[in-house]
């Protein structure tokens, strides 16, 4: 697990010091293009204009959709970005808050963390705040936030059991749980599944949609809703030539208003 979690590290770091030299996250380098499916996938889902007035661009996304308009974020509400990168959900998500709400991101990339202190200073966002930390270990207090979103990262992580747990456990009963991320809908080679690239390219750490389903369900969420946006075969979406297909989904569920303590 510490090697697939310091493979995906790396890859952000590059890509994080890319961005600040003023790169763009559609060269080849960084987690899209190519060897990886993460960037352009799901922009149509962000308004242009609330991302311009932040002072930012869809470059500050390496997502596969919009969790922030996914998890219907009110005035006052606390939430929480798991692997928030370059901070875009973030800051997008504190200006839907406000009023009165915060949003933290959580990221173990020093390099990530730095752009998006950056990011937020552009933005002016007073009500948002960067975490370090893993995903698997989340820095926050049980039942603090309202809702746990994510952007095409919980594919990434080695232990997704938990990674869910953890968003559980942060969530305050009744909280949402709603993330864009890659699943897997058809098996994929041996050779893709074990290669170091391809998991921090968001493609070997896929899983099946009804092991990702059952996953979420074993954590304790309840009303699990997983839908698929779009399907990469072959060829596409640095999917190599053979056999195999994944595909961007969203993820709902909500943590019960009343959870039972265990015996």
């Amino acid at each position: 697990m510490e090697t697939i979690r310091e493979s995906v590290r790396a890859k952000y770091a590059e890509t994080a010091i890319k961005l600040r030299s003023g790169g763009s996250c559609c060269d080849p380098a960084c987690c899209s293009g190519s060897d990886a499916i993460s960037g352009p996938i799901g922009e149509e889902e962000y308004s242009k204009a609330e991302v311009a007035d932040l002072g930012l661009s869809l470059g500050a996304s390496l997502g596969c959709g919009n969790p922030t308009a996914l998890a219907e974020l009110q005035a006052g509400e606390v939430v929480l970005d798991l692997g928030s990168g370059a901070g875009l959900d973030v800051l997008l998500s504190a200006r839907r808050v406000s009023p009165g709400g915060h949003a933290y991101g959580v990221d173990m990339t020093d390099e990530m963390l730095a752009l998006a202190n950056e990011n937020k200073a552009k933005a002016g966002v007073q009500n948002a705040s960067f975490l370090k930390g893993t995903i698997e270990a989340i820095p926050l207090p049980d039942a603090t936030v309202d809702v746990v979103i994510s952007n095409c990262v919980i594919n990434l992580a080695a232990d997704k059991p938990a990674v869910l747990n953890e968003a559980f456990r942060v969530l305050k009963p009744g909280g949402r749980f709603a993330v864009s991320d890659m699943v897997e809908v058809e098996p994929l080679p041996l050779q893709v599944k074990s290669a170091m690239d391809a998991w921090a390219g968001c493609v070997a750490g896929t899983i099946p949609v009804d092991a990702y389903r059952a996953a979420v369900v074993a954590a304790g969420f309840a009303g699990v809703e997983v839908e698929i946006t779009n399907t990469f075969g072959p060829g596409e979406a640095g999917l190599p030539a053979g056999t195999g297909k994944i595909a961007s989904a969203f993820i709902r569920a909500t943590k019960p208003a009343s959870v039972l303590a265990p015996e």
